[in-house]
């Protein structure tokens, strides 16, 4: 059971892949001066993406809402990271990590699908364990809706797809898992959401979303040591008692405050 999340699989994510080009345009054209449904519609009457058909504009909006500003604090932080021109390398982690958390299904298999397959020594991934993942889920009835065979296979594949864009998996027909860069100010801004979440530096520590970058207990110790060392937050550690102190109150003034670091 996931420690922030529960189980309810939808089908939504066959109806896009991880967007990136789509989303930045549309972070870059956000106007922080009025509210997001303001923007929404300004971007819907706009089609701001020159898409072929008001329904597809509506569906790649709809997932755009959804990932980033279900919590409007992640989507200004977001913004305004992309509207400054932070490094890439900060913002796509970032974009995958909350897009996940906005999906249980694409969410779900990384935890308990990649992950597992890949601590074992397997980094290869053929469709067929994606879909029996979710096949196998169906079954269970942890899903919103019957699915049908063609929905099932589309889910696969728009996760597969997703995966891919966000450069967790690579490769065109077999792909294998290829795990995503996480610098140490992604790491602090995710580490910051979830401490916001949790309450505890020893649940952030152990937290199973860091299994989304595959990256076991000792894996995200060593950042926070990394991270604490670059003096972007204290980490200390004695035992099962872990502290964590972060030098602002909200994670767009944290942002910020790395925005100012790298001018």
């Amino acid at each position: 059971m996931s420690d922030l999340n529960t189980h309810y699989y939808t089908a939504r994510i066959k109806n896009g892949s991880a967007l990136l080009t789509d989303v930045k345009t549309l972070m870059v054209s956000w106007d922080i001066n009025t509210d997001s449904d303001t923007n929404f519609r300004s971007f819907q009457d706009r089609n701001m993406l020159g898409k072929t058909s008001r329904n597809r504009l509506s569906e790649v909006l709809n997932v755009f809402r959804q990932r980033y500003f279900d919590d409007p604090k992640v989507g200004a932080t977001l913004v305004l990271l992309i509207q400054q021109d932070a490094p890439t390398q900060w913002v796509n982690p970032l974009l995958y990590f909350f897009a996940a958390q906005s999906d249980n299904t694409l969410r779900d298999m990384v935890i308990n699908v990649l992950y597992p397959r890949k601590v074992t020594g397997y980094i290869d991934l053929p469709v067929v364990v994606v879909q029996n993942a979710l096949r196998e889920w169906v079954a269970q009835g942890k899903t919103n809706a019957p699915w049908n065979d063609l929905t099932l296979k589309r889910v696969g594949r728009g996760i597969m797809a997703t995966l891919r864009d966000f450069g967790v998996l690579e490769g065109k027909a077999n792909k294998h898992i290829s795990p995503i860069y996480l610098p140490s100010q992604s790491f602090a801004l995710i580490a910051f959401w979830l401490m916001q979440k949790l309450q505890s530096g020893n649940l952030v520590l152990c937290s199973d979303e860091w299994r989304l970058f595959f990256l076991d207990v000792g894996g995200v110790e060593q950042h926070f040591i990394e991270a604490h060392q670059e003096g972007l937050l204290s980490y200390y550690a004695a035992g099962s008692v872990v502290r964590l102190e972060f030098p602002a109150s909200t994670i767009e003034e944290y942002a910020n405050g790395f925005l100012e670091r790298a001018r």
